[in-house]
């Protein structure tokens, strides 16, 4: 077994001890998008219409969706608080590939985020959300929320490297929830103001959400929107691709480097 599998497996299940012996936060990331779910889909899916889709069942994907976003910040608190507390510095004098802290933090919260989904999922089918497309295309459809979770969390990890701060990290992924409102997570951008729906429908957020209702039968993608909405699944590829490339990299370089 290669040096980084090796080291990363290890970090992967240090990953998995930390967040179970960590349950209010475990709790509080099943049970947030539960309660999202209820209240948008009953308090504000009254006054809301989708063409052609009913409003649970096009809220449900982008909840999804924007519980995947919020990667960011648990990979930005969870970096933070091992540099702040001292822990990242301790692996870092170890004999281990610069690579297997990131990655095996990224890994394991793919897992958590996988078996997480399973809850709200249930939720989902009892308050009307079906899988109206194929098990093939429903089967894509999960692993591209997952692939798109994997490179918010790098992106979070790389932003908590250079935080070096529990309390600073607190406070900008507190921001990130601002993402999922200017996309078309929860309502259609074709209503939006002209400069604000060009925004939204450029935000990952709205191409992941879009391929992921169109992957389920849900809802189709819209006509004359922006190129990633209007081609999700290869926009949300591609934006995948370039998260990856920039902040792979850019949290390895940063964990390698400690604080020059």
């Amino acid at each position: 077994m290669s040096t980084l599998a090796y080291d990363g497996t290890a970090m992967l299940g240090r990953q998995l001890r930390r967040m179970r012996n960590n349950p209010g936060l475990l709790i509080l990331t099943q049970t947030m998008p539960v309660s999202m779910l209820l209240f948008f889909g009953y308090v504000f899916g009254s006054a809301l219409a989708v063409p052609g889709s009913e409003y649970r069942a096009f809220l449900v994907p982008g909840l999804l969706v924007a519980t995947a976003a919020g990667g960011v910040m648990t990979g930005m608190f969870q970096a933070a608080q091992d540099v702040h507390r001292g822990v990242t510095d301790r692996f870092r004098t170890l004999p281990m590939s610069r690579a297997a802290v990131p990655a095996g933090q990224a890994v394991a919260d793919v897992l958590v985020t996988a078996a997480g989904t399973v809850p709200f999922l249930l939720v989902g089918l009892a308050v009307g959300w079906r899988v109206e497309g194929g098990a093939l295309a429903a089967a894509g459809g999960f692993g591209l929320l997952l692939l798109f979770r994997f490179a918010c969390v790098w992106a979070g990890i790389h932003l908590g490297l250079l935080t070096r701060s529990e309390e600073a990290a607190g406070q900008l992924g507190g921001a990130t929830f601002l993402l999922p409102l200017l996309s078309s997570a929860y309502i259609p951008t074709e209503g939006l103001p002209d400069g604000v729906r060009t925004a939204a429908e450029w935000n990952p957020i709205s191409a992941v959400a879009t391929a992921l209702r169109d992957l389920f039968g849900n809802a189709p993608a819209p006509e004359g929107a922006a190129w990633p909405m209007a081609h999700p699944v290869a926009g949300s590829l591609a934006w995948c691709a370039v998260l990856l490339a920039v902040f792979v990299p850019l949290a390895v370089r940063r964990y390698a480097r400690g604080e020059r």
